[in-house]
């Protein structure tokens, strides 16, 4: 009897223990869902499109579209979420420049036909090659638009290089809390590497801080992006019956009339 509850608890130790390495091994697998290229150039989808190219610190070089627009009253930095590539992200630019604001929609490393694998510190690199570029254009305000994990990029940049505004479009506190919730059975705080802290940055954070979410948000709690709100003293503004991936939390009324208000109006 003792040899055989001793084979069990082994056999369960061994399961655990493949478990819990297949999770810590794959789990950027789980994180980052890039979108491949190629995608049209940036004329063919917008007529002021322009294709640019972003060199990381680390010698990549990272595809981009620039929608610029003529006396813009300021520039947004659009950093994506986890999944697909900036041609998702378009009906965000067009509605942008319908308001008088310039517009760059970065893709990541490995989204969008990019060289390098994701993890935190390159998303870092990343996003800091897209504002030096942005900077190099001499706008008159800057702002950064981070959805979901790019807000958790943004907020990151914002502490080294605060911009004139800051808009947090479903953020999550830490990236943990996330994990957490949709995977229970794991130990998520001890096997997570890309940790994202968005709370802890927030707090250090001086720039005027708009989050905008969905009440029925089924990925990133909404009570997660509530308090990223409280923590960078910004403003909150819910989207009533709005799931993360709604269209109304894309280029919907109130996510682009809390970048119109940062950027003057």
């Amino acid at each position: 009897m003792r040899r055989r509850v001793l084979i069990g608890l082994a056999v369960v130790v061994i399961i655990v223990t493949v478990v819990f390495s297949a999770a810590f091994a794959f789990q950027r697998k789980l994180i980052y869902l890039p979108s491949g290229g190629p995608l049209p150039s940036a004329a063919e989808v917008l007529p002021s499109g322009q294709d640019v190219t972003l060199t990381t610190s680390d010698g990549l070089r990272l595809g981009a579209w620039y929608f610029p627009v003529e006396d813009a009253r300021a520039a947004v930095l659009v950093a994506p979420g986890n999944a697909g590539n900036r041609s998702l992200r378009l009906p965000l630019a067009e509605a942008l420049n319908r308001r008088g604001m310039s517009v760059l929609l970065l893709d990541y490393r490995a989204y969008g036909g990019n060289p390098g694998s994701p993890s935190e510190e390159g998303l870092a690199l990343d996003v800091r090659a897209a504002r030096d570029f942005l900077v190099r254009q001499k706008p008159d305000r800057l702002l950064y638009f981070g959805e979901s994990l790019g807000a958790a990029v943004v907020t990151e940049l914002a502490t080294e290089h605060p911009p004139d505004g800051l808009v947090l479009r479903s953020p999550f506190t830490e990236l943990a809390a996330v994990g957490k919730r949709h995977y229970p059975f794991l130990p998520v705080n001890l096997l997570l590497r890309d940790r994202f802290p968005v709370s802890e940055y927030a707090q250090r954070l001086r720039v005027p801080v708009t989050v905008v979410y969905g009440a029925a948000d089924s990925i990133v709690p909404p009570e997660l992006s509530r308090a990223v709100a409280d923590a960078a003293n910004g403003r909150a503004v819910v989207v009533p019956g709005a799931d993360h991936n709604d269209l109304v939390l894309l280029d919907g009324p109130e996510v682009v009339d809390a970048v119109a208000e940062l950027a003057g109006g």
